[in-house]
């Protein structure tokens, strides 16, 4: 996979503590990215699901088994 060098902005004050702390701040980004883009996702899905529910149909009352009696 390759990667992509991006800036961002943090407060001093956030920084200094994290570099007290021993925080990789480079870390902490990417998996706060990803946190919100499987947040963002799962926002998306429900969205989705919302405006084009499943409607009910008679297939499984109606669909044979595979399995032998």
């Amino acid at each position: 996979m390759g990667t992509t060098r991006t800036t961002f902005t943090l407060d001093d004050a956030l920084v200094a503590e994290a570099r007290r702390l021993g925080v990789n701040i480079s870390a902490a980004a990417r998996e706060g990215v990803a946190a919100a883009v499987r947040s963002a996702r799962a926002d998306a899905d429900r969205v989705a699901y919302r405006e084009h529910t499943e409607n009910a149909d008679d297939f499984w009352t109606t669909a044979e088994s595979w399995r032998e009696e």
